[in-house]
């Protein structure tokens, strides 16, 4: 979509937050010190914010929607002590093993995003901590920052060798990928 909104896609576990296999619980939810002031400079220069997540621990039967929601409720609430907020949220809730258009590396997610909200990819960036977050955005079109998650960032630097793709934009976090953004857009 020529002449869209633009927008950020971020990732939830491993660059907005810390990672906890299978978090169902608010109460260990962990916001990763200076997100939510890279999301607030993101959205002061107009850009919508858009979370996207893989959450295959509702599939495995380790936690609910509703408890997905408490989470994400836990999630907001502490963007909004630091200034930030989100437009839309999108998860996946399906295994690997389900073979689901919407699990990142898929891009079903990221496509109802774009449509509902009139976003250009072209315009637009995805910051994530994982190989899958990256070739999403390859797909959709968006350039990309990868920020690998602190306690895996040297498996994930060393696996980033074999992947046949670079991002655009490898940091140490989502605050130095939003002023990195910030550095490149109009």
């Amino acid at each position: 979509m020529s002449g869209g909104r633009k927008a950020v896609f971020v990732d939830r576990d491993g660059t907005l937050n810390v990672n906890i296999d299978y978090l169902s619980d608010p109460a260990g939810y962990q916001l990763y010190p200076g997100a939510a002031e890279g999301l607030r400079l993101l959205r002061e220069k107009g850009f919508l914010i858009i979370v996207v997540t893989n959450q295959s621990g509702i599939g495995r039967g380790l936690f609910d929607q509703k408890t997905l929601g408490r989470i994400h409720d836990r999630m907001k609430s502490d963007l909004a002590k630091g200034g930030a907020s989100i437009d839309a949220l999108y998860f996946c809730p399906h295994t690997p093993e389900d073979k689901c258009a919407c699990r990142k590396p898929g891009t079903a997610m990221f496509e109802r995003a774009i449509k509902e909200h009139g976003i250009d990819p072209e315009r637009s960036f995805v910051i994530g901590d994982m190989r899958m977050d990256i070739e999403a955005g390859r797909k959709i079109g968006a350039r990309t920052a990868l920020v690998p998650e602190p306690r895996n960032r040297q498996k994930t630097l060393k696996e980033m060798e074999g992947w046949g793709f670079r991002p655009d934009f490898v940091g140490k976090d989502l605050l130095s990928a939003a002023l990195w953004i910030l550095d490149r857009s109009v």
